[in-house]
């Protein structure tokens, strides 16, 4: 028969064990999401206002860079449905402070991941097109428009999930009061962003806003994942 204090020590230990592995999916996540944006600078991506033949160029000239992002992108979703899946867990497990902003923010991931597929499936048949077009055709034009409007409406998804892990894990304990405003300020850039979709889609510099709040966001994973491995 266990003891008291064997028996007190079994959950903690299981939250112990729980929260490395969601701090470590939170790391890996990001590092990976980073190494994507990485590669789409160093080969020039193209913006949302390029020329279209310009587009053509940049998709037939790199589809090894855009099977790489590919495969990161089939990585890194998983890792954070597991992140934004075992948050909830915790923060339920922690009293259930900031619960349903973990629920929310966990439907805005499952969101996002969609919308991030779509994203992706656009951009491989990009690279697949392009191969064989001497020049742009308005099929490939039409693929391009809407690849550019669902990254677009990725961002308030995004957004959402910022703000609505930002919030639960501070309700609970698991983060400070500095990670819950990083958090409400990306996040809020994010939406703000969003609310601007069609102008993104189209090349407007409104992105670089957004792209702020993705930055934000991205610190606000890094280092959360960082407190709940050493935790």
């Amino acid at each position: 028969m266990r003891s008291p204090e064997n028996a007190a020590a079994t959950p903690s230990r299981s939250w112990f064990v729980r929260g490395r592995f969601v701090g470590a999916a939170a790391i890996a996540f990001a590092v990976l999401l980073i190494a994507e944006n990485v590669l789409f600078a160093v080969t020039g991506s193209p913006p949302y206002d390029a020329p279209i033949e310009d587009v053509l160029a940049y998709y037939a000239a790199n589809r090894d860079a855009v099977a790489i992002e590919s495969g990161l992108v089939a990585l890194y979703l998983p890792l954070l449905l597991v992140f934004l899946t075992g948050l909830h867990g915790l923060v339920e497990r922690r009293g259930g402070a900031g619960t349903d902003w973990s629920r929310l923010s966990l439907a805005a991931g499952a969101t996002l991941s969609a919308i991030f597929v779509l994203v992706n499936v656009l951009q491989i048949g990009l690279a697949l097109s392009a191969d064989g077009l001497a020049e742009p055709t308005p099929a490939f034009g039409l693929i391009w428009q809407i690849h550019a409007a669902a990254y677009a409406l990725a961002l308030p998804m995004l957004g959402t999930t910022c703000i609505g892990s930002a919030l639960a894990t501070h309700a609970s304990g698991l983060t400070p009061a500095w990670q819950r405003l990083l958090g409400l300020v990306g996040g809020s850039l994010l939406l703000v962003a969003g609310v601007g979709n069609l102008a993104i889609a189209d090349g407007s510099p409104l992105i670089f806003v957004g792209l702020l709040g993705f930055v934000a966001w991205l610190v606000w994973v890094l280092v959360t994942g960082v407190r709940l491995v050493r935790s």
